[in-house]
């Protein structure tokens, strides 16, 4: 038998797929530009909350919650230790195949200079070899080595595409004897003391791996120094994984190629946005965006599915999945 359940969401982006979430049979409550006051005196009446971000107080005040539902895969922002005891929390992910074609596309941009030509071209410069000669060619992806730091679901997926587009793909992994994932094909597994040598092989360094105290700062200035200077770095994982300063510092000393930045480092003042405190924005050796890789509608629909079955498994008394405690 099937308890009705009372659901508030207060993501903004998953609320766009409500008709989706009201698939499980439960009643949707959307907190569309809420304050956080007005969240918090909601939840003592709630029992679902679908949400990015939960302060302490929300946590506190929801007494009657049976389940904080992460509206994607990261749940940093989620004060777990407040909740009462026995609430549940889950999440969802399904943004690994997004984010390998924003790899992809990343690598081919930078590869082919296409951030610099599609300016010049808008500024009327006709900058190609057909007129000098003497201009670098760009190079294709085939051929080429990917250097993959992180096999999870966006790891697995970067390695499939890089796959199909003819490159050799390495990857560092603390098991490397471990059977590869879902069947997948590599071409070397490293251990990660090994991750100079990798770093040294690779044309393109993609950093997927999850943020936590072993990896803050896992790429610094020794680890960009062993990486060939016609080779790209792309960052999908988040930014502290990566020293901003010595990053910074190699492209503009051009001691590598260029970089892909899809994830930032907090800067003052942001209110929860990311930003950086070198001038990234002044090089041309970089593609930046603001954290979207993954944002697709494949990506939020899935996302949506996934929670909606929770809500339904949870009204029901069945299993849900992609519990974190």
């Amino acid at each position: 038998m099937s308890v009705p359940l009372r659901v508030l969401v207060t993501d903004p982006i998953i609320a766009r797929f409500a008709e989706i979430l009201e698939r499980s049979g439960q009643r949707v409550e959307l907190a569309a530009g809420w304050t956080d006051e007005e969240i918090t005196g909601r939840l003592p009446y709630i029992d679902v909350l679908v949400c990015s971000r939960m302060t302490e107080t929300m946590a506190r005040a929801g007494t009657r919650l049976k389940l904080v539902h992460c509206a994607g895969a990261g749940y940093e922002r989620i004060a777990i230790g407040a909740l009462p005891p026995g609430t549940r929390v889950a999440n969802t992910f399904h943004h690994g195949r997004s984010i390998a074609e924003h790899v992809l596309m990343v690598a081919l941009m930078l590869s082919r200079r296409v951030a610099r030509r599609d300016r010049l071209v808008r500024e009327s410069v006709w900058e190609s070899v057909s007129a000098d000669p003497g201009l670098p060619l760009g190079d294709t992806l085939a051929g080429r080595t990917l250097g993959l730091l992180g096999l999870g679901e966006t790891g697995r997926e970067v390695a499939r595409l890089a796959a199909a587009f003819g490159m050799r793909v390495h990857a560092v992994r603390r098991d490397p004897a471990a059977p590869p994932p879902d069947g997948l094909r590599l071409d070397r597994v490293r251990p990660p003391a090994e991750l100079p040598e990798l770093l040294a092989a690779s044309d393109v360094v993609v950093v997927t791996v999850p943020l936590d105290e072993r990896t803050r700062g896992m790429i610094g200035t020794a680890e960009l120094r062993r990486m060939r200077p016609s080779a790209f770095l792309i960052n999908v994982a988040r930014g502290p994984v990566v020293d901003e300063r010595a990053l910074y510092e190699a492209l503009a000393e051009g001691r590598i190629a260029g970089a892909g930045i899809d994830v930032w480092w907090p800067a003052p003042g942001s209110a929860g946005r990311g930003g950086a405190a070198m001038p990234f924005g002044t090089l041309e050796n970089v593609v930046l965006t603001p954290h979207n890789s993954g944002h697709t509608r494949e990506t939020f629909e899935n996302r949506a599915r996934d929670i909606a079955a929770n809500l339904a498994a949870l009204a029901s008394g069945g299993e849900l999945r992609n519990v974190l405690r």
